[in-house]
């Protein structure tokens, strides 16, 4: 998100008076319920971070990690203090007292958009890390990130190199299209639209697979018809199975247990080979090819209903 609608939406955030749900809704998905009337979503995606508006949803499945427990015990009917942005950069801080507290305790969520920076940390008092969204180690960042641990400021990024140094400024993310004249009556319905485009979105992304995915089982359909036998073919088959265990019945004197083929005469007088079936008795080969006319005639009688289906 850019600098100003970060900012427009600290101001927003600062004019409500408690945090009435805290919880995750999706892996990188935090909803925010403020006063009871209002609530928020946090997408903590890296590199596609966004805040939208929206109703409250119940969750497609519970989220049970440390970091969702803390989540709910900390924020939950807890007093917003405050909404800052730390360093001037896009980063939201939220500064609150939480309800179970027995003494004046302040714990803050600090959201971070900031490309792979990008999570959601709670800190306390004095900046060490009670639990994050998305844990770092050394090996993987400079800025480790784990329950603990100090929390290290993001330093300031450069835009003609994307490296980053101290001291922060402003900045907003490259590329992006232009942010409208936003202000704290605006902000709701700015986050709105932002929700109804990615459900738009969302359902086109949707389209796309589910008409890629019925295409590929249209082709295999075709395919599949493609090779399904002809009905005409199948009934010419079924006759010429037929006739061929009618010849060797009636010359089945003639078969010598090691023959391979049959030569007769059919009984239109014309001159036919046979090839005899390996490793059956002559006795039952008039069985085998009658068997085969059989299913011919049965897969012809009912090919159109393996087509239709």
């Amino acid at each position: 998100m850019k600098f100003h609608e970060l900012q427009t939406i600290a101001q927003r955030l600062s004019t409500f008076r408690f945090v009435t749900r805290a919880r995750r809704i999706e892996n990188n998905t935090i909803e925010l319920s403020f006063d009871k009337e209002h609530t928020y979503f946090f997408t903590m995606t890296r590199g596609h971070s966004y805040i939208y508006k929206a109703p409250s949803q119940r969750p497609l499945q519970g989220y049970n990690a440390p970091f969702d427990a803390l989540l709910h015990t900390l924020l939950s009917a807890a007093k917003l203090i405050d909404v800052s942005m730390p360093n001037h950069d896009r980063v939201l801080r939220l500064e609150l007292a939480p309800k179970s507290s027995y003494k004046d305790k302040r714990i803050y969520l600090q959201l971070e958009f900031t490309g792979k920076n990008t999570n959601a940390i709670l800190i306390d008092e004095n900046e060490v890390i009670i639990e994050a969204l998305r844990h770092l180690d050394s090996d993987s960042s400079f800025r480790v990130v784990r329950p603990g641990i100090e929390l290290l400021p993001i330093p300031a990024r450069v835009p003609s190199t994307d490296k980053r140094i101290a001291p922060a400024g402003p900045h907003t993310e490259t590329g992006s299209a232009p942010v409208p004249d936003l202000n704290i009556q605006t902000i709701d319905a700015h986050l709105e639209n932002i929700h109804t485009q990615r459900v738009q979105q969302k359902i086109i992304e949707s389209k796309k697979i589910k008409q890629t995915s019925v295409a590929k089982k249209i082709k295999k359909i075709h395919s599949a018809l493609n090779k399904l036998p002809d009905e005409a073919t199948l009934r010419t088959d079924a006759q010429l199975h037929q006739k061929r265990g009618n010849l060797i019945l009636s010359h089945l004197h003639q078969i010598k247990p090691y023959d391979t083929t049959l030569d007769a005469y059919d009984f239109d007088g014309s001159a036919i080979t046979i090839k005899l079936p390996k490793g059956i008795k002559p006795a039952r080969m008039s069985d085998y090819y009658f068997n085969l006319a059989k299913r011919a005639k049965s897969k012809a009688k009912n090919i159109h209903i393996e087509k239709e289906n």
